[in-house]
């Protein structure tokens, strides 16, 4: 268990503590001094170099402290510090030398006076980070350009920026034994679940390790089915859709150092849902769901179906169609299976390819590349033309799907229906569409069913935000994640035409 040494009314013992814990930190700076009229109260500042700005500066905070404390008289300069007559912001006292060091760590200044027995936390410009910036990975054409940046306080004030109130909590947690990472949860008191949130907590709680760099460590530590291919967690980085989720019911965490933010908890028709459909009118919105839901299909059983289709039940197709795919793969020497299953891992090198090489090239290489090989297998007769087509229409359909997370579980998924598919028929493709949707049935995201609102009663009465959208107007009730005595966010006034 880890001691708490509390500070020392001598400053010399809290400067032995310092310099032996930061002994060849060549980036932490621990500077001595003389402060006062009568230059005979000493004093410790510790910082690190980079984090810290220049502590004479006339604009910084603890330039502006360490100046005041060259011109008062000794003896009242303890008091001075007790009481922080100066009002200066972001001031802490801190009891201990653990959370000296720790606040130290997070890109603060810490100040030790001889006879206090209190270091003195003064905020500071922090560690170098990415300002804001445009949202890369959800692009929309309607909405805020604002993105999540890699600083846990910068986000949460992203988020206060659109939900101005004090009902919106924000909850501090550090984990990582080494690397002490800031995680925060984001909420609306009356409005989140209190089991939900004492889940989150508990999950967060369970494990000890070393660092956390990234969200992603968080998700896989946590998420309550570790086999699952589909994601129990929903990212985002725009902070107008986390505050919107917020206003559903929903918790946002943000972790300290990525710019995603996840969010808690989740459902399949979740991901489905871009960030500009609550901006866009319902005709549109509710067609663009649809096209969302059949490009999913096609993604998933396209594959599996034309083979189940060619190798075993070719009676249900025309004539002309069936003679038509039969001279297509003419002189190809590798059976349907095969041929496919190479096109398919090819296109999925490209892809990835196409994602690690930099900016501008990788889309030449998805593109030149994707063309190429395609054109080149059908003249050498590897491959059938109306593969390609299948291959390429599943690859439009899992990049159709708004989150590029939940567009990997289809994209694995496709081989399971094409092998069932290609050795079982359609028997194949149904009995894996079974699995499927079984394994989706029992599965729950913090206590809500993952297929919610298909299939929790009432969830979806006065939502109206299911595949079909209806009018902003008639969306009265929040989602299944509000506590139940807050369902209601929307109630028309006087002068509603109808």
């Amino acid at each position: 268990m880890e001691q708490n040494t509390p500070v020392s009314t001598n400053l010399k013992e809290n400067e032995s503590y310092i310099r032996t814990s930061c002994e060849k930190c060549a980036d932490i700076i621990i500077r001595p001094m003389r402060l006062g009229k009568e230059k005979k109260v000493e004093c410790l500042v510790v910082y690190l170099e980079v984090a810290v700005n220049n502590m004479m500066l006339t604009d910084s905070v603890i330039g502006k402290l360490i100046n005041h404390f060259w011109e008062i008289p000794s003896d009242q300069m303890k008091e001075f510090l007790e009481y922080n007559s100066l009002g200066i912001s972001d001031v802490k006292e801190l009891p201990t030398m653990e959370e000296a060091m720790a606040a130290m760590l997070a890109g603060n200044a810490i100040f030790f006076m001889d006879g206090f027995d209190k270091a003195v936390k003064i905020s500071s410009k922090g560690y170098p980070g990415m300002n804001v910036s445009q949202a890369e990975a959800e692009k929309v054409l309607r909405g805020s350009r604002e993105g999540f940046t890699d600083s846990v306080k910068t986000n949460s004030a992203l988020v206060r920026k659109r939900l101005r109130d004090t009902c919106m909590k924000v909850e501090e947690l550090q984990v990582g034994v080494r690397s002490h990472t800031t995680v925060q949860l984001l909420y609306i008191e009356d409005l989140a679940r209190k089991d939900i949130l004492q889940d989150i907590k508990s999950r967060l709680a369970s494990f000890a390790i070393d660092g956390v760099l990234d969200s992603g460590v968080i998700e896989q530590l946590t998420e309550e089915v570790w086999y699952s291919p589909f994601p129990q967690f929903q990212t985002t980085e725009r902070p107008d859709r986390a505050a919107m989720e917020i206003l559903n019911g929903r918790i946002v965490l943000l972790c300290d150092n990525t710019p995603m933010a996840l969010l808690l908890p989740t459902t399949f028709h979740s991901f489905m849902v871009s960030s500009e459909d609550q901006y866009n009118r319902f005709e549109m919105v509710s067609f663009l769901r649809l096209l969302r839901y059949l490009a999913m299909l096609a993604a998933t059983l396209l594959p599996g179906l034309y083979l189940a289709t060619i190798r075993f039940h070719t009676q249900i197709l025309p004539t002309n169609l069936i003679l038509s795919f039969a001279e297509a793969r003419a002189g190809v020497p590798f059976s349907s299976v095969v041929e496919l299953l190479f096109l398919e891992l090819s296109f999925e090198l490209i892809r990835e390819a196409g994602v690690r090489m930099p900016g501008s090239l990788g889309n030449a290489i998805g593109i030149v590349g994707g063309l190429i090989i395609g054109q080149a297998a059908v003249s050498a007769n590897l491959v059938s033309p109306i593969v390609v087509m299948i291959v390429a229409l599943t690859a439009l359909g899992s990049l159709a799907i708004p989150s590029e997370e939940f567009s990997s579980p289809f994209r694995l998924l496709k081989y399971l229906f094409l092998f069932s598919g290609g050795f079982l028929g359609i028997y194949g493709i149904v009995l894996g569409i079974y699995l499927v949707v079984s394994h989706l049935a029992g599965l729950l995201s913090f206590h809500i069913p993952y297929l919610t609102p298909f299939v929790h009663k009432g969830s979806a009465k006065g939502q109206g935000d299911g595949i079909l959208r209806m009018p902003i107007w008639k969306m009265q009730n929040r989602p299944v994640y509000t506590q139940p005595e807050e369902k209601l966010r929307l109630k028309a006034t006087e002068g509603r035409p109808q």
